[in-house]
């Protein structure tokens, strides 16, 4: 295990979310103002919330793609195993920001939102069992978020948006 991954502090405080939180609000502003521009709906609301949030998630995570390649092999089950996975994550990621802001391929985007989605919160919920203090990778190694139980839920809400939106 990389021990620059490591938290070594287990008292979290507001500061360690902040750049979530503002990434967070930022994406949230950007889905409702093309929301007040365009008019309201709910579909097209977690379409560009998740186009958005998949590009600019992506992109933190390729500015230093090194980085985030030994933070989220440590506790993706696809990145254990495979290293060209985490490596081609972002980019899989900042593909399906992409389709979903343009409204393309988007049957094919739910189905790979939901898988993976489903693969990272089983990694996520294994580290989270075991009480593993370590990075979330998911804005890469530019800042240090420690997983906690944000990181599961973020992949536990973006993989149910994608399942909500198979069905609509």
């Amino acid at each position: 295990m990389n021990h620059n991954n490591i938290v070594h502090d287990k008292i979290y405080t507001l500061k360690n979310f902040l750049p979530l939180m503002t990434i967070g609000t930022l994406i949230i502003l950007f889905t409702i103002t093309k929301q007040i521009i365009y008019g309201f709906d709910v579909l097209s609301a977690m379409y560009d919330f998740m186009g958005s949030f998949f590009i600019i998630f992506s992109i933190f995570k390729i500015i230093n793609l090194h980085g985030f390649v030994q933070a989220y092999s440590n506790y993706d089950i696809i990145a254990m195993r495979s290293i060209y996975y985490a490596y081609i994550y972002p980019f899989i990621e900042f593909v399906l920001g992409v389709l979903y802001l343009i409204r393309f391929q988007l049957t094919l985007a739910n189905y790979i939102t939901l898988v993976l989605m489903t693969v990272n919160s089983i990694g996520v919920g294994y580290k989270l069992a075991h009480r593993e203090q370590i990075i979330c990778a998911c804005l890469g190694t530019v800042f240090k978020v420690p997983m906690t139980y944000v990181t599961l839920a973020e992949d536990i809400i973006m993989g149910t948006m994608a399942l909500i939106m198979l069905f609509k």
